[in-house]
């Protein structure tokens, strides 16, 4: 009995030192003289491993972006998890949409250059393997991080608002995934296709897939709004871990 309680106990300890050691809450620089924060996501091992910037939707850097933060490190990234927000997390849509019209653009896009750069800088991350997720308010940062980072290898969308110009779409060079809800509005399927149009027109490489009855962020299971579909959303995983896999790990 005392063998099997000592196991135990040590065991329990393993467990939470490796805890500790693939989880951590971090700053980075953000700009000239700013400081970003995030939740990094090391996988076990000693690497060196793809890496994905993770972006919130518009609640905030919630339990449910740090678990898909998780879930990608047990498939083997380095995660970061960034805050946009800068501590500010809610489930009410008001203040959810005050935290994002308050937040400028140009501070949002010097955070996200920081995870990029931090990832890159990091000994266990391959600096040519990292890629970005991002859903709603997400989804537009991740495309929008692919336009300002030509290095990105990887980015997907779910449910966020796409670029329209030319130029902005031009350059655009990392292969993008976009899962979006056929009974979403914003954006609705009609914009989706002409962004899928638009980038095949220049060449770019894009994988879209528009799910028939589900709306607005259907991937989250604690989405305040409802409206959760769990045969879209494990598809869409599937395609998700596939896409990074095939674009990340090769």
């Amino acid at each position: 009995m005392i063998k099997k309680l000592a196991a135990l106990v040590l065991a329990a300890l393993s467990l939470a030192g490796t805890a500790r050691a693939a989880e951590q809450a971090i700053a980075f620089k953000s700009g000239v003289a700013d400081q970003g924060s995030g939740l990094l996501v090391t996988p076990d091992g000693k690497g060196p491993f793809p890496a994905v910037v993770v972006i919130q939707e518009w609640w905030g850097l919630s339990d449910w972006v740090k678990d898909q933060a998780r879930a990608l490190g047990k498939e083997g990234y380095v995660a970061l998890a960034v805050d946009l927000y800068r501590g500010k997390v809610t489930t009410d849509k008001d203040l959810a949409h005050q935290y994002m019209m308050g937040m400028p653009d140009e501070r949002a896009a010097a955070d996200l250059a920081g995870a990029f750069a931090t990832l890159a800088a990091r000994a266990e991350v391959k600096k040519d393997r990292i890629g970005s997720i991002g859903w709603c308010m997400g989804g537009k940062w991740s495309l929008r991080l692919a336009m300002s980072e030509p290095t990105l290898a990887a980015a997907v969308v779910y449910y966020g608002a796409m670029p329209t110009k030319a130029e902005d779409i031009a350059s655009i060079k990392a292969p993008v995934l976009g899962n979006f809800g056929g009974d979403d509005q914003g954006p609705a399927p009609d914009q989706v296709k002409a962004f899928e149009a638009a980038m095949k027109a220049a060449g770019k490489t894009i994988d879209v897939k528009i799910y028939d009855g589900a709306g607005h962020a259907f991937a989250n299971v604690n989405n305040p709004w409802g409206g959760y579909r769990e045969a879209a959303a494990k598809d869409a995983s599937a395609r998700t871990s596939a896409f990074l896999a095939k674009h990340l790990k090769k």
